[in-house]
């Protein structure tokens, strides 16, 4: 069952700076009042539980699920890869759903490209809904485009695709 929470996904080369706008994005929209969650996928081998810790000890004992909870947060270390949508519904209680990795999904996605990487967008500029650059050819393109530092027009953006 898919979930009816908005995702908006970002695409752009490693090092664009997708995590730092990502992240200023969140605080924004967060001070707006929304609640937000966060998908990333990651291409690399990622450790959440520590070597020695308990959790890293239960995983490493074999089991397949580990769940730790606190006061004040929850965390669900699984042995195994999780399907987009699976991931997608493990998430609830939140305004709008912000994915970063997942290229394949087909989801609304801003685009994020800077001249000093030199690399441009990873896709054809037409598969996004806007694009987050300081290129000013990309400007001319008739798509919707933000500068880097537009913060508060992205989350319009964002607010208004999610409509909320």
């Amino acid at each position: 069952v898919m979930t009816q929470l908005p995702a908006i996904g970002f695409a752009a080369w490693s090092g664009t700076g997708k995590t730092t706008l990502i992240e200023k994005l969140v605080r924004e929209l967060k001070a707006r009042g929304s609640r937000v969650a966060l998908i990333k996928h990651d291409a690399h081998k990622f450790e959440i539980d520590k070597e020695g810790k308990d959790s890293w000890r239960f995983s490493q004992a074999g089991a397949d699920m580990t769940l730790i909870s606190s006061e004040t947060k929850t965390a669900i270390i699984e042995q195994r890869s999780r399907s987009f949508e699976e991931n997608l519904g493990m998430i609830h209680d939140v305004d709008v759903i912000l994915v970063e990795g997942y290229k394949q999904e087909n989801i609304p996605r801003i685009g994020i490209s800077r001249n000093a990487t030199g690399k441009g967008l990873p896709h054809d500029v037409k598969t996004y809904a806007a694009i987050v650059t300081d290129d000013a050819e990309l400007f001319q393109k008739g798509i919707t485009v933000f500068g880097l530092e537009d913060i508060s027009a992205i989350a319009d953006f964002i607010q208004n695709l999610a409509r909320l």
